[in-house]
């Protein structure tokens, strides 16, 4: 499988769900937009690995768990 034929797809939106927590609670938690975690959470956009991190420790999952290639 090449490089660009990878894209990177995640869990965010089913974490959040799980830890009851909104949109906005959840950007508020990390330092970012709602519509950061809107973006992130439907594919627009990727996060940077700080982010990605940030994310796996505020949502207590391992970054396998939130994050995977499809």
């Amino acid at each position: 499988m090449r490089n660009e034929e990878l894209i990177l797809k995640n869990r965010l939106k089913e974490a959040r769900v799980e830890k009851k927590l909104s949109q906005r609670e959840l950007s508020e938690l990390v330092g970012v937009s709602r519509n950061t975690i809107s973006s992130i959470e439907t594919g627009q956009f990727n996060p940077t690995a700080k982010l990605a991190l940030v994310l796996c420790i505020a949502l207590d999952k391992k970054f396998e768990e939130l994050f995977y290639f499809d």
